[in-house]
């Protein structure tokens, strides 16, 4: 892109608002006006890009005159109220929240992926739930490769995803555990006060349950992958049974993949599918301790994929471990590649 755009970021003090704004400038794009948008709550607050202090406006319908691109993380209500302003204002929206991705009119894109699926955007372009896309980064290679049938996952999901209260949650929780005196296996159960975002205790435990809980007894969060997938894919017999959980971790998804193939696969071809796949590492050397961590992956725009092995539950069958930063490339840093597409 060779012309400066009006970018506008809803959601801007939000945790996904914040790491937009960093991508932007850390990946220089474009930008000849910034228009920062948020709640009624945070508007007059600051915040610095390139060096330039920008006070932050509250959102309303008449917000987006002169926008050209609209990056939306601010929730899926705001999102279906908010996003047709933007557009009739003749900005291209793309929103970070579930609001439209299943909408058939509407691409869902990650860029590594379906790349031109955003030149059919009628004025939105979705982005995909953070789990979905971090998944896809090592599963659609292999795709291409072997044709994937069926995915069997669980995810290890950070409290970041779940918003800027969920990790002072844990936070606070932790800090009140260590500062309590508690030091006992058998001690480490807070009282009910400390409970807000989530509806257990999420330091120093693991929760089953992310999203709401449909009929099926899966939860929403957990058909994303199935549903997502396939559009993202296009590949609409892809089925993914998905167990999602919640763990005392600050930043970055982590999730186990066996997937089933139409193909032979041998880890030996799959390490090379994924050493030439974009925006994605391997670190696979179980024999010297080295694997995706979210520790390590955190703050990186980059996937990480490793533990690669042949699951041996399955014909054709590949296990794997992928960690993403469900705050990059799970949402902001996928939103402004898809800027940069537009």
């Amino acid at each position: 892109m060779s012309q400066l755009k009006h970018v506008a970021i809803v959601g801007a003090t939000g945790a996904v608002g914040v790491e937009m704004l960093r991508c932007l400038e850390e990946r220089n794009f474009p930008v000849g006006q910034l228009t920062l948008l948020a709640s009624a709550r945070s508007a007059g607050k600051k915040m610095t890009f390139k060096g330039q202090e920008l006070t932050i406006k509250e959102l309303t319908p008449d917000a987006f005159e002169g926008v050209d691109i609209a990056l939306f993380s601010a929730g899926g209500g705001i999102s279906k109220e908010f996003a047709p302003h933007a557009v009739k204002a003749g900005a291209v929206v793309v929103d970070n929240s579930s609001a439209f991705r299943m909408d058939p009119t509407v691409p869902l894109v990650v860029p590594e992926v379906n790349a031109a699926d955003v030149k059919t955007h009628q004025g939105i372009i979705a982005n995909p739930n953070c789990t979905t896309a971090i998944t896809l980064m090592a599963l659609y290679p292999l795709h291409q490769a072997f044709g994937v049938k069926r995915v069997w996952a669980s995810s290890y999901q950070a409290v970041s995803g779940t918003g800027a209260q969920a990790i002072e949650e844990l936070a606070r929780q932790s800090h009140a555990w260590a500062t309590g005196g508690r030091t006992a296996w058998d001690d480490a159960k807070l009282p009910d006060s400390e409970i807000q975002v989530y509806p257990h205790q999420i330091a120093f435990n693991v929760l089953p349950h992310v999203d709401s809980f449909l009929d099926s007894g899966y939860t929403k969060e957990e058909m994303k992958l199935e549903n997502e997938g396939r559009k993202i894919m296009h590949h609409p017999d892809l089925r993914a049974s998905v167990t999602c959980v919640r763990v005392p971790v600050f930043r970055a998804h982590s999730v186990a993949v066996s997937a089933e193939f139409d193909k032979p696969v041998t880890v030996a071809a799959a390490r090379e599918i994924l050493a030439q796949a974009p925006g994605l590492d391997i670190i696979d050397d179980p024999a010297n301790k080295q694997y995706p961590l979210p520790l390590n992956i955190a703050g990186k725009d980059n996937c990480a994929v490793g533990r690669l092995r042949l699951d041996c539950a399955l014909d054709n069958g590949l296990a794997f471990w992928v960690v993403g930063d469900q705050l990059l490339k799970g949402a902001a840093l996928n939103a402004v590649q898809i800027a940069e597409l537009l």
